[in-house]
């Protein structure tokens, strides 16, 4: 493994669309959601670690989880394990990790990759990433993995790839024409036959100074916010220096602050059998089911006429089902939700109509 080669995992999010069962007090990164015996979390660390020294793995999250963080990657140093004081998208997370690292070694080629991503292809998957790492390293360029679409989708963002080359490499390397946020479904369609665009993975990889100098060029606040404490990192001052910069700097994602803006933004497309796993229809996709279409969540449960459904009910509960089609049934300490499985975005919504009404209580 080469010493050079960094992981940042980003394990911030609340998974808000896997509601109830991800609340802010443990999301879904911190769960076993496929059933396997590892969380999301684990299995992600998992897979890097293969090509990534476990030293040069680092771990962003809110610093409400980093006990989970501990508790669940129990073999990590304190010191690979970053604390954000509060959400401010993913622009502040890769800033806050670009200057550990820089202080660690300047010379750092990074993959950064969320938490909470399903891989089916890990062995085609990894060998893209070492792939794309080693050009990163000779190459000043910023990679975002774009994936194959497998059907229209309205829950991603597109990448729409160029007919331009990265010279003298394979040709899954383009250069990005656009990125596009979640379509509707009429949009989302011509994508899906157009052949040019891929969904966006949220995964990144690039070298240290090539993402530096972005942020210096392309979100100059953010950057000399976290310039003006290099010497902290590492010092028992971190801590509160970071908890005064997130209260000043922007809330913005990475995409919008400096890849849908930067000239040398390259799309490495493939197939590994990806799912962001962000919502309970794409945990249905690659989870397996009963006779009639369902996925079937809790050892008490008993289904009449129900099919193409996602029933999750605790062990302790008997539940009894008759009638269903294509809907989403989960119980989760004191909630239960039933919804429409084709109407799952609107968990969002709904989550945000009880945080209303009636405060974080259920959240």
């Amino acid at each position: 493994m080469d010493k050079n080669h960094y992981c940042v995992i980003m394990a911030g999010g609340i998974g808000s669309r896997f509601w109830p069962l991800s609340k802010i007090s443990r999301p879904k990164q911190f769960l076993d959601i496929l059933g396997t015996g590892k969380t999301l979390l684990q299995d992600t660390y998992e897979r890097f670690s293969r090509i990534i020294i476990p030293e040069n793995i680092i771990v962003v999250t809110n610093i409400n989880y980093r006990d989970f963080v501990f508790e669940q990657l129990p073999g990590i140093d304190p010191s690979q394990v970053l604390s954000e004081p509060m959400r401010k998208n993913t622009a502040p997370c890769i800033a806050y990790a670009n200057y550990k690292i820089k202080k660690m070694n300047p010379d750092a080629v990074i993959v950064v990759s969320p938490s909470d991503h399903l891989i089916l292809k890990q062995d085609l998957f990894l060998e893209e990433i070492k792939r794309g790492l080693e050009i990163a390293s000779g190459e000043k360029v910023l990679l975002t993995l774009g994936i194959k679409p497998s059907r229209p989708e309205t829950g991603y963002g597109y990448i729409q790839a160029g007919t331009k080359k990265l010279p003298g490499k394979p040709d899954n390397y383009r250069k990005v024409k656009t990125f596009t946020e979640k379509p509707d479904i009429e949009l989302a369609k011509v994508f899906f036959e157009s052949g040019e665009f891929y969904w966006n993975s949220g995964i990144f990889i690039w070298s240290l100074q090539a993402i530096m100098d972005a942020y210096s060029l392309y979100l100059p606040d953010i950057d000399s916010q976290f310039a003006s404490g290099i010497e902290v990192f590492g010092t028992a001052e971190e801590d509160k220096f970071i908890g005064n910069i997130y209260a000043i700097c922007k809330n913005i994602s990475v995409d919008y602050g400096i890849m849908e803006k930067a000239d040398d933004v390259y799309v490495l497309f493939s197939d590994f059998g990806w799912s962001d796993l962000g919502s309970w229809g794409s945990l249905y996709e690659h989870s397996s089911h009963d006779e009639n279409g369902n996925m079937l969540s809790g050892s008490n449960v008993f289904a009449y006429d129900v099919k193409d459904s996602i029933i999750n009910f605790p062990d302790d509960k008997v539940v009894v089902l008759h009638g269903l089609a294509g809907y989403v049934v989960v119980e989760s300490g004191n909630i239960l939700l039933v919804c429409r499985k084709e109407d799952e975005q609107r968990i969002k919504q709904f989550v945000s109509d009880v945080k209303i009404e009636k405060g974080d209580r259920y959240l």
